[in-house]
């Protein structure tokens, strides 16, 4: 297959990308920046923003699917700029498999969309969106993912992914911030501990691996949308300090409430939009909300119609992780 990857230079697309390659797949890789690990793996690489829809014109020509991984992350920012990364880059990449007539689009998309504010303990893709959210990112994430999966049709089929806190060997987001918190005294849990749903970075590739080879015009996941995990539930604080521990840094105790994570969060949002503050908040209100509640979810969907199953448990994916970060 040619492949057309979004976001190959990522954490998640570039281990997307060494999977397809090393089943013998071809990878066009559009980034924005230029990586030579990417170059160095046979992709053809297309250096350009997804929001300028003539680079994925250029890009999706001959391909024979599309895994759209591409976005901007984060919870502070314009809301332009997660517009013109999640909503318009989205528009481009069904507008490129219109022309091109690429007949599948596996997109990854968030948990966070069905997130009100609330717990999401053990719920399944029948939670509804929420009408308004607490930022930008799932709120672009939303409407990106419902136009696609409103575009899968007798010709054309598209599913969208929700992988929660992809971690393992690689990961440039999450634990480098957990780190660098950690080690300034900066890192704090909000409220009460909560459960979790994580997912290794293996069973992550596995299921979009899954996705893209079973998704066709008529088959059981086209226009649908599924939660995917390593379905281990986890206390929040436990998983912190393990991830911490895999990497050499002492455990983190200290925890303030809810009511003072997200007063501070409040406060530090107004302070960043009125003042020339550089770099985002280390609190808003939207991640007081998303540290303080259970995000863990049913899966049955995704075992069912892609027969999906973790590949690599939480304890080994920490053992792979402790190995790889002592090489470094």
């Amino acid at each position: 297959m040619r492949v057309l990857l979004t976001g190959a230079g990522g954490f998640l697309g570039f281990a997307i990308a060494k999977a397809l390659r090393a089943r013998g797949d071809q990878v066009v890789a559009v980034n924005r920046s230029h990586y030579p690990a990417l170059h160095a793996l046979g992709a053809v690489c297309i250096q350009g923003d997804i929001a300028d829809a003539s680079v994925l014109r250029r890009a999706g020509e001959g391909c024979d699917a599309v895994l759209h991984v591409a976005a901007k992350a984060g919870h502070w920012g314009s809301y332009e700029s997660y517009f013109q990364a999640n909503v318009a880059g989205t528009e481009n990449v069904l507008a490129a498999c219109r022309m091109h007539k690429i007949p599948r689009l596996v997109y990854t998309s968030t948990p966070s969309v069905a997130h009100a504010g609330g717990s999401l303990a053990g719920v399944d893709e029948s939670t509804p969106i929420p009408r308004e959210f607490r930022a930008h990112y799932p709120a672009t994430k939303a409407a990106a993912e419902a136009m696609v999966l409103a575009a899968s049709d007798s010709t054309f089929a598209s599913c969208a992914l929700r992988p929660h806190l992809i971690w393992g060997p690689g990961d440039n987001h999450l634990l480098p911030r957990l780190i660098a918190r950690a080690q300034a005294g900066r890192l704090r849990f909000v409220g009460r501990s909560q459960l979790i749903d994580t997912i290794y970075i293996d069973n992550a590739v596995h299921a979009h691996l899954l996705a893209l080879d079973q998704l066709a015009p008529g088959a059981v996941c086209a226009g649908k949308a599924y939660f995917l995990s390593n379905d281990e539930p986890i206390a929040l604080d436990e998983m912190v300090n393990r991830l911490l521990a895999a990497v050499g840094i002492q455990p983190v105790r200290r925890r303030i409430p809810f009511s003072l994570a997200y007063a501070l969060g409040a406060a530090m949002e107004l302070a960043y939009t009125v003042l020339p503050l550089k770099g985002e908040p280390l609190m808003t209100r939207f991640l007081a909300e998303q540290l303080s509640t259970a995000h863990w979810y049913d899966i049955s969907a995704i075992k069912r119609d892609l027969g999906y199953r973790p590949q690599v448990s939480i304890a080994e994916g920490l053992a792979l992780l402790r190995t790889a970060w002592r090489a470094v």
